[in-house]
């Protein structure tokens, strides 16, 4: 009766069942797997969303986006250092729908995009839920995390539309270099490939003095398109407005944007009255975003000083984003440290194989809680990190 578009089992895992006995019974854990802005204690302005009561009842479809708003959104761009126009940019309702508007344009049904291991779960189901397949390309990790571009050269087929990379990648933090960048636009131009990246956490450096990191609409390939939102950018995801960036060869960009332009057409997601409120947003929230980019690095800080006191454990390198991944034996199983983090010592983080770690065991928090509740859930994981668990 069901397509194949979504899995067969749709059972929870061990992990769910374990966190809903615990919520039952009315037993409280700290959860450093929180990825909601709106959940984490942050200040937001008074007046933020003033402009979203000044709404007229006025409706005008522009498919791609109000002109205000795009010219709104390439502004804010451009003093990051991209420099892209508001031609270039179109509105989406999130991020997941830009993916989505891409995969329509660019694959038929069966064809094939290149994703980063370890990265996002949310690839396989987004491509899935278009009809297209997934193939992985791999992270290798010497020190820092870096693209292994020989698995992404021998990843292409016939059936490969586009490569997507996620820059910084969630979740180990790395940002993608200028010397990858040339390698991977030298191979979208010898296979006729889109560049497709994910730079929704790509404001978030966490060292203090980090200089702007390269953008795929700089990168030189044919079409390339970048990804970013205000649900990661000024902690507002409530409000479902995100955008792509569209660069390339000027004939292939007006292509495109044709292209784009028919296929949202049908959708109109974007509300004409946070279109409206764009501009205000960016620049009222901008202390919205100061407070998620100063709590994470402290919070990075924090997690780097405790977990130092187990030496058996290790808190990789961190470029930019909003998770830290700690590596650990590998003496059990990550779904049994994951359970007795949790029942024993009250603490969740995310195992490594949600993003498809290579190999176990690594564990991911997040660096947005609060930092009262970062101090104490890190605590309680090193303390039981410390602790070999009974199988």
């Amino acid at each position: 009766m069901f397509s194949a578009r979504l899995p067969e089992d749709l059972h929870s895992n061990p992990l769910t069942r374990a966190l809903r006995r615990l919520q039952a019974g009315g037993i409280s854990f700290i959860d450093l797997t929180v990825s909601n802005p709106t959940r984490v204690g942050l200040c937001y302005p008074k007046g933020l969303f003033n402009s979203l009561n000044e709404a007229s009842s006025d409706y005008e479809v522009y498919p791609l986006g109000l002109p205000t708003a795009r010219t709104a959104i390439a502004t804010y761009l451009r003093g990051g250092a991209v420099k892209v126009a508001p031609q270039q940019i179109v509105l989406t309702a999130s991020t997941s729908e830009a993916y989505s508007l891409l995969f329509k344009i660019l694959c038929n049904p069966g064809d094939e995009v290149l994703v980063p291991q370890p990265s996002y779960p949310l690839f396989e189901h987004l491509t899935r839920l278009d009809g297209i397949v997934s193939v992985p390309y791999r992270l290798e990790y010497s020190g820092l995390w870096s693209i292994d571009l020989d698995s992404v050269a021998s990843a292409i087929s016939s059936r490969t539309r586009a490569i997507l990379i996620v820059s910084p990648n969630n979740p180990t933090g790395s940002y993608v270099t200028n010397t990858e960048f040339e390698e991977l636009t030298a191979l979208a131009k010898r296979y006729e490939l889109a560049l497709i990246g994910d730079e929704v956490f790509r404001p978030y450096p966490v060292a203090t003095a980090f200089p702007p990191q390269p953008s795929v609409v700089d990168s030189g390939a044919p079409l390339a398109f970048s990804l970013g939102g205000i649900s990661k950018l000024l902690g507002l995801p409530q409000l479902k407005l995100a955008w792509i960036a569209v660069s390339g060869i000027d004939s292939v960009v007006t292509e495109t944007l044709a292209r784009l332009e028919i296929a949202y057409d049908t959708y109109l997601s974007v509300t004409t009255t946070v279109q409206r409120a764009l501009g205000s947003l960016l620049e009222s929230g901008h202390g919205v975003h100061e407070q998620i980019a100063t709590r994470i690095r402290h919070n990075f800080g924090v997690l780097q000083r405790v977990a130092a006191e187990v030496p058996s454990c290790r808190v990789l390198p961190v470029g930019g984003g909003w998770s830290a991944v700690i590596r650990v034996p590998a003496v059990v199983s990550e779904e049994h440290r994951i359970l007795d983090l949790l029942e024993n010592h009250c603490v969740l983080v995310h195992p490594g194989y949600f993003f498809e770690f290579p190999e176990e065991a690594f564990l991911v928090c997040s660096l947005i809680p609060e930092p009262e509740v970062f101090t104490a859930g890190v605590a309680r994981l090193i303390n039981g990190l410390g602790r070999v668990p009974v199988t």
